[in-house]
């Protein structure tokens, strides 16, 4: 698989080559995705045609991804038969080194396997050649545990390279299995060389031979080729007479042939040092070594030669030791998918960094889940659908939620839950000490309040001249003032402090626009003194943040990249007091996603268009073009010649378009003229510009044209109701309500026949689809049985289609002499996009047939980063050195 300059790798950029191996063939690429370089590692040419020992490379490579450690390289993916790592700038160590610089880098080395030691790895092929030391003294190990993924069943020892620092011998599939030889001739311990059993004592011999030869630039066990360096390792007694008194006991112990006799753990090396060194001379445990392994040497002598000034200084407090930064992965059982890609937030932390919440959707139904972080297991919250916005109380007993038009508490040791208050569809929400929670209401409704064992909800600030919308709070410490999101009519998002007693507002951070252009979203505060914010792209900002002051006191600096976001600004990631951070990566989900036709039977045909930020796709009468949204705006995609035409652009949100029956129009909601969103129609040859059909305090959403085009069905958000079904009569641009109960209705679907509306409603507490006479008298009847949203019609007007979470079902119909309804039946089960919102409308739309459906479906990238959680332990010890808070005391 040769590769050359300016080629493309999925999504690198090959800039230059770096190296050959024993291993493959090492390139310097772009990741064009994150911006940033990393070395690409492209495997031997035996590895293409085995599907067996591909698969076994994939499983190692996974694991030895979970290895997160500053002082082993990372390993980001696997791209065809190519190994992306992380880039690490610097060279590989060579001797002879003064004793304290080779102490300096095999105790970062030590620390690192003992890291992977603790978590059951072993590297198996340590040498200098696997080791860099980087501009700034770090020491990265290289190529961990890759001698047990690449493994060459059948290959001769003669195929490999004889260089002592590139003769890696390679045969079968387990490092533990007998008669394996795996590793470097001249660092590899007996019983490797004789291919036995191997543990992490293999690692430790390692770890010796290469401490001596960094201190005496000499190797320990060196032959004319690679059998007769093999031969030494079986046969010679080492020779440690070159090497410093003070380190001959532990190479010793390292250099037992007996694995039984040497040294069972790389944590103990630092104590068997003859003297006193700057190592040998700390209580500190190795992993503190290999990050405070520099004493310099003029200090470090005059304070050997000043005994008074040494008693002094013992006597003050120990300093402060740095807790290590690790990361790790929590992986989803097989099938699962994290919410994290709607305007819902999707997991959270107990304030005590204990607990993990996390919403996903299992079987085609969503579901929270509750995690210990010291257990490998999650456990279902009760039987709970829907389930989203997680938020823990300040103890971490109860856990909060949203569901089904409400906002619910459970305790964390299970029971029922307990419903706190109604609310059209609660949009993030946060647990003050002071016993208050503060939550989103709906998308046009200022932040509300109520107390922790439920009530009727009160608003909180109230709203600003021109906003529209607050919703994602967070309370500062002590529960006296609240972060939250802001948006105006204009869409443009900005991170609000509110003191709840003085009433006292305080404006942090302003986008110039939506998230979409340098936007700002889901404010936390991090108790390491700064306000975390995310940006356009899904990047994490910090700036240094007084919460008694509520100002900040510097400038935003990028700490994470990548993680899961909404084009709204909700994006997917939780802090704990005690500096743990969880995330979901992906950055701006939008931009991920190809529209596909999707047969009754889960059969996917994908259409040529490139992947884009696209939601909502809408059928043409036709069946020959369909609009469907990118970014907040309109496109027109002719399926016929497979291009795509901007539609809408006055204002920077035009959305929902719904198709006049004849075809000519298109009807959406504008917030265009600087307003409340508002009901317009435009030709559908783009000429003549936007006319506006409706204007009113409460934002209107079209969703369906009777089949005459006279009646244009809609919803609308009235803080006193909810959401009310509404049909506008395009004759005198009048609107009369059809449906205004105090539950939440939306998505009105004419029937083919124009006699019937099918609808979403919450009133059993759940979305449902339940079907109306139009314009009535008569009841209603519910469609769905387990949940339902996003309605839609088979145009022969026997059917109804609707979705059940990730499932898509059909239920036959009929309308006359009377209406009646069948059994719901699934036709296909998939990830594809939903509706934001469960009353908003529908995402997809049928064919004139009804045998195909027009879909959103995200790339594999995407559907990928939703299957696990990045975590990251102490992380505010890395972003106290990113960004120093500087708060005054």
């Amino acid at each position: 698989m040769p590769l050359s300059i300016g080629e493309r790798l999925g999504t690198y950029e090959i800039l230059e080559p770096i190296g050959t191996g024993g291993m493959g063939e090492v390139f310097r690429a772009r990741d064009t995705k994150l911006k940033r370089d990393v070395a690409i590692k492209i495997l031997p040419e035996a590895f293409a045609g085995d599907a067996e020992r591909m698969a076994r490379f994939q499983r190692e490579a996974e694991v030895l991804a979970s290895l997160n450690h500053p002082n082993i390289a990372a390993i980001y993916g696997v791209e065809d038969r190519a190994l992306v790592m992380e880039l690490v700038e610097g060279d590989s160590p060579k001797g002879p080194l003064p004793f304290d610089d080779a102490w300096h880098i095999t105790s970062q080395i030590a620390t690192a396997l003992e890291y992977a030691h603790d978590r059951g790895v072993i590297h198996r092929d340590l040498k200098p050649a696997n080791v860099k030391v980087t501009p700034d003294g770090v020491v990265k190990l290289l190529d961990f545990g890759l001698a047990k993924a690449f493994t060459n069943r059948g290959e001769s020892r003669s195929s490999a390279s004889d260089s002592p620092e590139n003769s890696p011998t390679m045969t079968a599939a387990a490092a533990t299995e007998m008669g394996v030889i795996l590793g470097t001739a001249a660092y590899m311990s007996p019983e490797q060389a004789r291919g036995k059993q191997v543990d992490k004592r293999a690692d430790i011999w390692a770890f010796g031979v290469v401490l001596y030869e960094l201190i005496t630039g000499e190797r320990l066990f060196k032959g004319d080729g690679s059998s007769d360096t093999l031969a030494q390792v079986l046969t010679k007694e080492p020779d440690l007479g070159k090497a410093p008194p003070r380190v001959r006991k532990l190479l010793a112990r390292c250099l037992e042939k007996d694995p039984k006799k040497r040294l069972r753990d790389i944590g103990e090396a630092a104590y068997l040092l003859e003297d006193a060194s700057p190592a040998a001379s700390s209580s500190a445990t190795l992993a503190q070594m290999g990050r405070h392994w520099v004493i310099p040497a003029v200090v470090a002598s005059v304070l050997a030669a000043t005994a008074a000034a040494l008693a002094v200084w013992m006597l003050k407090p120990a300093p402060k030791v740095e807790r290590p930064v690790t990361r790790t992965v929590i992986a989803l059982p097989a099938g699962d998918q994290l919410v994290g890609s709607s305007d819902q937030l999707g997991l959270a932390l107990s304030s005590d960094g204990k607990q993990l919440a996390y919403a996903a959707i299992r079987g085609g139904a969503t579901r929270l889940y509750l995690r210990s972080m010291d257990s490998q297991e999650a456990r279902p919250v009760a039987v709970i659908e829907g389930g989203s916005n997680p938020f823990f109380s300040p103890d971490g007993q109860w856990l909060g939620f949203s569901t089904g038009g409400k906002l619910n508490k459970i305790s964390v040791n299970g029971g029922s839950a307990i419903t706190l208050a109604s609310s059209s569809y609660p949009w993030g929400a946060s647990w003050g000490s002071q016993g208050t929670i503060v939550f989103g209401a709906s998308a046009d409704s200022p932040l509300l309040q109520v107390p922790d064992s439920g009530g009727v909800p009160q608003p909180l600030a109230g709203f600003e001249k021109g906003e529209v919308s607050q919703y994602l709070p967070v309370f500062l410490p002590g529960g006296k003032a609240v972060l939250f999101m802001a948006q105006d009519a204009a869409r443009t998002l900005s991170v609000v402090a509110y003191a709840i007693e003085s009433h006292e507002r305080h404006d942090l951070v302003q986008g110039v626009g939506t998230l979409l252009v340098q936007g700002v979203g889901t404010p936390r505060y991090a108790a390491s003194g700064h306000l975390i914010y995310a940006a356009t792209g899904g990047t994490l900002m910090a700036v240094p943040f007084d919460p008694r002051r509520l100002q900040v006191t510097g400038s935003p600096v990028p700490v994470v990249e990548g993680v899961a976001q909404s084009l709204n600004g909700t994006t997917q990631y939780s802090i704990s007091d005690t500096g743990s951070l969880v995330y979901v990566s992906g950055g701006s989900q939008g931009a991920q996603r190809r529209v596909v036709w999707v047969s009754r039977n889960g059969a996917e045909q994908p259409l040529p268009a490139p992947p884009q930020a696209y939601e909502y796709v809408r059928l043409s009468p036709d069946g020959r073009r369909a609009t469907v949204e990118i970014d907040n705006q309109i496109w027109l995609y002719d399926l016929a010649r497979d291009t795509l035409t901007r539609f809408t652009f006055e204002g920077n949100t035009n959305r929902n378009a719904v198709w006049t029956p004849d075809g000519k129009r298109i009807a959406f909601y504008s917030n265009k003229d600087g307003a409340t969103v508002s009901l317009y129609w435009q030709l559908a040859d783009g000429s003549g510009g936007p006319e506006r059909l409706r204007t009113s305090d409460h934002g209107s959403i079209p969703r369906s044209f009777s089949p005459d085009g006279q009646l244009l069905a809609f919803h609308e958000n009235n803080p006193k109701t909810g959401k009310d079904i509404w049909v506008l009569r395009l004759s005198d641009r009048k609107a009369e309500p059809f449906l205004r109960t105090p539950f939440n209705e939306g998505g009105p679907i004419f029937s083919p026949d124009g006699h019937w509306l099918a609808y979403v409603s919450d009133e059993s507490g759940r979305p449902e689809i339940y079907v109306q006479p139009y314009p009535g008298p008569g009841g209603k009847w519910q469609i769905s049985t387990e949940g339902g949203t996003e309605p839609a019609w088979n145009h022969n007007g026997r059917e109804l289609f609707y979705r059940s979470g990730n499932k898509m079902m059909a239920v036959d119909v009929a309308t006359q002499p009377s209406f009646s309804a069948g059994k719901p039946r699934l036709l296909f089960e998939g990830q594809y996009f939903m509706s934001v919102w469960p009353l908003l409308g529908t995402a997809y739309d049928v064919s004139a047939d009804g045998q195909r459906f027009l879909m959103v479906k995200g790339t594999e990238q995407a559907a990928a980063s939703g299957t696990q959680i990045n975590v990251v332990l102490n992380w505010f010890e890395e972003l106290k050195q990113k960004v120093p808070a500087g708060l005054k005391k």
